[in-house]
């Protein structure tokens, strides 16, 4: 902290996990007890296979955060790779990175 009256921010706690989603493509991170005051930011990657993922935060709150995840097979049909309907994935490794508030 600076003696000049100049204010700094403190620093806001960063905190990171990861999880496997279930056969309904949702996935639940826990935060440490204390570690938020309020919901989080979040931002979120996934590692995943061949095909098209979707993700959504479905819920948030100081004490953990759920993913849910969608995944598309990309079809070919005659010559033309399009997508198929989007499925709950399973299996897909969530990272997610939550920041408390500003």
């Amino acid at each position: 902290m600076s003696t000049h009256g100049d204010y700094e921010e403190p620093a806001r706690p960063v905190v990171s996990a990861r999880g496997v989603t279930d056969g309904s493509g949702n996935v639940t991170v826990s935060w440490p007890a204390g570690a938020f005051a309020g919901p989080p930011v979040v931002t979120v990657g996934i590692e995943a296979a061949s095909g098209f993922r979707s993700w959504s935060v479905t819920a948030n709150s100081a004490t953990s955060t759920t993913v849910h995840v969608l995944g598309a097979p990309i079809v070919s049909l005659l010559g033309i790779q399009i997508l198929a309907a989007a499925v709950p994935a399973s299996g897909i490794t969530v990272h997610v990175t939550a920041t408390a508030a500003p």
